[in-house]
């Protein structure tokens, strides 16, 4: 798995997830339990990951939607 995309941006993550399922593309989160435990005040960042496979037409997909910074 590579990282995708890393954002203290909850909506971000959430718009990126839906971008990629609607492309058929699998992704998974990292660090959620973290962001909870910190009381979601935005401090730590979230991760999306997907397979190695997927990544470069992750990264153009998110390009293509100005999502990644």
């Amino acid at each position: 798995m590579k990282e995708l995309l890393r954002t203290n941006d909850i909506t971000r993550i959430a718009y990126a997830r839906a971008l990629l399922e609607s492309e058929g593309i699998a992704s998974f989160e990292l660090d959620v339990n973290m962001s909870v435990l910190e009381g979601s005040l935005g401090i730590l960042p979230r991760r999306m990951m997907v397979a190695d496979a997927d990544l470069d037409r992750a990264l153009a997909l998110l390009d293509d939607h100005d999502i990644r910074d």
